[in-house]
This record gives structure tokens, sequence and C-alpha cells, in this order.
């Protein structure tokens, strides 16, 4: 007891000690981000409040401007330039001398970065959410659930884990390679670019600029046409926080166009990372092609959302709708085929009739309604499209929502919530991405015929399974051919940002988010050293130093066997083969040493 005492006191204290420095707060300079012009006050200037008709169809805009407006309200917001394939390669080539600088920065001062980051998303929340919700037509809810709560998590976990895994990682050397140690090493790429989407516009330039920062890269984003001025804002952001480290001021560009934009980043960068349709995404491959350089591509999701028939159908139905619902539809991982069991059918979709019928869309900063707006122009088309195809071939709608007081101006922006039922995958509904607030639902007899439907899709993104068995749940979403599935929830995986994210088939491959994600923006190198140097060094046997020895042959025979034979005895025999050999070789070279 005398011996263990102390130790039992020093653990105590040690406890103690580790539990008062995390209550420290860390010292963590605010920084000041000018958002004057971005703020509706109601003292807009009149050449920035006018309706705003976006060109229809095949018709384009200036080549030299992308034109910014609000979807829920169609008011202009301004413009930004379309940077031609030249000044793209310019901005690369900036961040390609800002990268060379940061790469030898260390994991402190990239963390300082993450937390001035952080500590300016947690105070200044509302002003983020408000100009994603401008920009998008989301709610501020929406808003705060895919913008700010994903990207606080992200740098949480980089903060904890981010160092842990690119630090060199030791691995075995086999038994060929006792005498070496072998590790693998993480080195940055240089530059980066990734061409994201619309539908959450803080956190798709913010999630791979994380992750490529804080690996020692730089980045170039590309921000979608569609949400340009409010990703032009959040660069200033990221812009203060790194003044405020005293990194380079070129480390992080956002870049404004269209696609001639995007292929001037493809074939100027040393990878890219993608989010956005299939189409574009095998364009981005055979761009990426001419280079070679590796490309990780997110596109277009079918997820599906099955529903067994133990579950309990009140807190199911009210998953089901925020997952179809969540930014009119704008969701990372949207469930778009909803799969119910017969048994519960009939409850599960009076339910849902009834949540839905009491959901109201309307402009998100002008009232308290449920859902938003449409962000692209021309959307409710093809889904007015989708739905027509089904009617005609004879699905039904039992219920839709309702609308706020819209401007004559944005009525097309809005579509209602709807479910549609009698559906088959003969509908280009059940087929084709969506990306809108419409939910069909269909019924299934038995688990495998649930998983059967799920698999009858061009898409892996992702899936939901739900029951009051887990174990049932689970395998089930085990089948489910896909990249992310959550288990009696919903696009959970996404929350938990040690987990690696990305599908298969149309949905894509490569993953971002997780360890995956973050080696994903490196160099990878193996790399062999002698374990015991300079004692033991690598020496080719005397067999097969040249000229090689007539028993050459023989000799690497015993010696694969008495490295790799299947028994104990096997792997001795062909030692003594070994040693012996070596030993006639070694007699034979000292005779003709001595003669001559």
């Amino acid at each position: 007891m005398a011996f263990w005492w102390p130790l039992l006191v020093l653990a105590l204290a040690f406890a103690i000690g580790k539990f008062l420095l995390i209550l420290i707060p860390p010292k963590v300079p605010s920084i000041d981000v000018d958002a004057s012009d971005v703020l509706d006050d109601g003292s807009l200037a009149q050449e920035n409040s006018y309706i705003y008709v976006p060109p229809r169809g095949t018709a384009q805009q200036s080549r030299r401007e992308v034109k910014c407006y609000e979807p829920a309200t169609m008011k202009y917001l301004g413009y930004v330039p379309a940077l031609t394939p030249d000044e793209v390669r310019e901005r690369v080539e900036k961040v390609r001398k800002a990268q060379k600088l940061w790469a030898k920065t260390s994991f402190k001062q990239r963390r300082q970065f993450l937390r001035i980051l952080l500590k300016y998303i947690i105070k200044h929340q509302a002003l983020i959410c408000e100009i994603s919700s401008r920009d998008t037509g989301k709610t501020m809810v929406d808003a705060s659930l895919g913008e700010i709560m994903t990207t606080c998590e992200k740098i949480n976990w980089l903060l904890s884990e981010g160092e842990k895994w690119l630090k060199p990682e030791y691995r075995s050397s086999g038994r060929a390679m006792l005498h070496k140690r072998a590790r693998v090493e993480f080195h940055p790429l240089g530059v980066i670019g990734a061409i994201v989407s619309w539908n959450y516009p803080f956190h798709n330039i913010f999630n791979p600029m994380l992750a490529v920062v804080f690996s020692g890269n730089g980045i170039v984003i590309k921000i979608s046409e569609n949400a340009s001025w409010s990703g032009c804002f959040y660069f200033r952001i990221i812009q203060s926080a790194l003044a405020a480290i005293g990194a380079p001021e070129d480390l992080v560009e956002v870049i404004t166009g269209f696609a001639e934009t995007g292929e001037a980043l493809v074939t100027s960068a040393d990878k890219v990372i993608f989010v956005g349709s299939p189409g574009v995404g095998k364009m981005i491959m055979r761009n990426a092609a001419e280079t070679l350089i590796p490309v990780t591509l997110e596109l277009g999701g079918k997820d599906a959302f099955v529903v067994c028939d133990d579950v309990d159908v009140d807190h199911v139905a009210q998953i089901a709708v925020r997952a179809v619902l969540q930014s009119s539809g704008q969701n990372c991982a949207g469930a778009e085929r909803f799969y119910v069991h017969r048994n519960i059918y009939a409850s599960f979709v009076s339910k849902i009739t009834k949540i839905i019928k009491s959901v109201t869309a309307g402009p998100p900063l002008a009232g308290k309604y449920d859902m938003g707006a449409l962000c692209m122009h021309e959307h409710s088309e093809k889904l007015e499209g989708l739905i027509n195809d089904a009617l005609d071939k004879g699905a039904e709608i039992i219920a839709r929502g309702s609308f706020g007081h819209i401007g004559e101006g944005a009525v097309d922006q809005y579509f209602p919530p709807t479910v549609i039922v009698n559906v088959n995958h003969s509908m280009r509904l059940m087929q084709e991405e969506a990306f809108g607030p419409i939910m069909p639902i269909m019924k299934f007899s038995s688990d495998e015929e649930a998983v059967r439907l799920a698999n009858d899709s061009k898409y892996g993104l992702g899936c939901a399974v739900f029951s009051g068995n887990q174990s049932r749940a689970r395998e089930i979403a085990s089948q489910i051919h896909c990249g992310v599935a959550a288990v009696n929830d919903f696009a959970a995986t996404y929350m938990c940002q040690s987990l690696p994210f990305g599908g298969v088939k149309h949905s894509g491959f490569g993953r971002f988010g997780g360890v995956e994600g973050l080696r994903a923006c490196c160099l990878v190198k193996s790399v062999v050293e002698d374990r015991w140097w300079p004692f033991i060094k690598t020496k080719i046997p005397k067999p097969i130093q040249y000229p090689v020895a007539e028993n050459g042959f023989e000799f690497q025979e015993s010696l694969v066997e008495a490295l790799y034979g299947l028994s104990v005895w096997d792997r001795l025999q062909a030692l003594v083969n070994v040693l012996k050999m070596l030993t006639e070789q070694n007699s034979t070279s000292d005779s003709r040493k001595k003669k001559t």
C-alpha cells in the first residue's frame, strides 16, 4: 500500500490538472468582417431592389458578369465578375506560391486558424444564416442545421483529431523486411480546386477549405453562379482569419463565373473536388484526364427512406417530413424515395398527410414559414414535369402544403410540398433526382423487397432505414448499395464528421470528410528505412550477387519457403537449406581469395 499510494495521488493530481486546463479557454483573437453591403436594413439603393427576371431556357447571362438575386423575392442583389480562363490560371499561381509557405507551418498555427473561424461563426450565426437564406431561399432553421452545425462539427473534429491522422503512420514491415521500419507520410498535394454547388453556400465553401488548408494545401473554390453573392461574403471571413494568424493572404481564393471558369480551374489545379450533377461530373473527369490529376466527385442522390412495420409511426413521420422538406429539398443527401411496409402504410400516409397540410411556404425572412423558396430559376417546371409524368402513369397526389404571402414576381420560385402515392419505378419521379419537396411513397411487403427497391436506382449516395428492431434495420441498411447509411435516423452520418462522405454509381466516387477525406488532400508517401541503422543494413546474399551463382534460384526457392511456408517444420527445413547454401557460398569465396 505504501508503494501504490503515491502513484494514486499523482494520477489524481494529473487528472485534476487536465480537467482544470479544459476549463481555461484558449486565447483566440476576434476578427471583424465588413457586412455593411450585405445587410438588408431597408436602405438599399433603388437599383438594388428591383425585381430581377433571369434569362429563361437556353439564354445565358452576360458572360462577363454573374447577376445575383434573392430567390424568395426576386430582388436584385448585385453582380460578381465572370472570370476568364487566364484570370483563373493567374489566381491559381498566386495560391501556389502562398501554399509553398503555408506547407511549412505548424499544426498549432493551423488550429489557431480554425479556432478563429469557429469563434466568428458562433458569434455571427444569424448573419451567416440570413445571407444564406437571401441567396438560396432556405429558412433560418434550415440554414442553421445545414450551414452552421455541420461546419462547426467539422472544425471541432479537425481540432480534436486532425493532426493525429496527418502524422506519419507506422505499419508492419512483414517477414522479409523485419530489419526495416515502414511508415506512411502525408504531404500536401499543392493547390486543390473545388467546384461546389449552390444548396449550402456557406458549408460548401468551408467544408473543402477546412480540410485542404489544415493539411497544408492551398485552395481555389469556384462557387456556383446560383449562389455567388453569399459566397463572396463568406470569403471575407476566411481572408480575415488568415490575416489574423499572419498566413499568406493568397492561400485561399474564391472565384466566380460560368462553365469556362470551372474548366480552367480543373486544368490548373493538382486535384479537383466537385459537388454537383453527374453530367458535369463526367465533363470534369474528361478535363482532368488531360493532366491526370485525381478527382473526387460528389454527385446526385436519390436516397431511399425505408420504414418497417414495427416503428413508432408518429416519430418516423416527423423525421421523414424533415428529410424531404429541409431547405425546400436542397438537402446534401435528400430522401427522395419512401418505401413503407404495407402493414403500416395507411397509418403512415395519414400522419404524413396531416403534417404536410400544416406546412406553409413563403419568403423565409418575411415571416414564420416552414419552407422557403427554390433556389434555381425554372426548377419548379422540372418538378411539375416529374409529377405530371407520375400522374399520367397512375400516381395520385393526396396532400399539398400551402403558400404564405408571395410577391407576384417570385411565384415561380415556390413549389408546394407534395405527397404522392401509387408510384412505381417506371415513373421518372422514382428514377431521376428531383431536388424538391416531393414525397413519393411506395409499399413493400418484405425486407427483401425493400432492399431490391432501394437498390433499383442509378444513384447510390445514402439511405435511411427505420425499424423497432435495430438489428433488422442494420441488416437492411447493410444490403443497400450506397456510400452512407443511417439506422433509425436520417442524415446523421454527415453530422459525424469523423466519417467519410460520398457515394457509388452515378452518385460519384472518392470521399470527403473523416480520415479518408482529410488524407485524400495529401500525397500519400510510403517510406522504408533501416530499423537498426547503421548496425544492420540490407546486404544482398552471395548466391544472388552478380554474377549470380549456379544455385541462385535454388537459394531463392528455399528463402521463400523459409519466410512463408505454411508449417513451422517446412520453414525450419528451408531455413537450414538457406544457411547451408550461404555457408557453402562463403567457403567457395574464401577458397578463391586464397588461390589468388
